[in-house]
């Protein structure tokens, strides 16, 4: 299933293929402060609709993670990253896909503190 998610303002627009049936609610500095609900999906999954320089970029800690946000609302979309095989993942907000039933997923808690 493909599903077209935003920002709030809509100046970062994706598509992204999956079927989301659970989220991760992760507790690191990061995550516990924005309030996503992250579902990994590889990088070809996610499909850019805006200019990639519509986004800014946010790193932090090992600076392995690049947390991507509207400079304009102030809404991070998703983020992207590595596997822990190598391969490209995008770490969506699935709070950003209006048409995903949040009521509907089962929540995964992650100690993102201890990584």
């Amino acid at each position: 299933m493909v599903h077209q998610g935003s920002c709030h303002c809509g100046r970062i627009s994706f598509t992204v293929e999956g079927e989301f049936t659970s989220g991760m609610d992760c507790n690191c500095s990061m995550c516990r402060r924005r309030g996503g609900l992250l579902a990994f999906v590889p990088r070809t999954a996610l499909t850019l609709l805006t200019p990639e320089a519509d986004m800014a970029t946010y790193r932090f800690n090992k600076h392995v993670i690049d947390h991507h946000f509207c400079p304009v609302c102030g809404i991070s979309p998703f983020g992207e990253g590595k596997a822990p095989d190598g391969s490209a993942v995008a770490a969506v907000n699935l709070r950003c896909l209006p048409d995903i039933d949040l009521e509907a997923l089962v929540i995964q808690k992650v100690d993102g503190r201890s990584f």
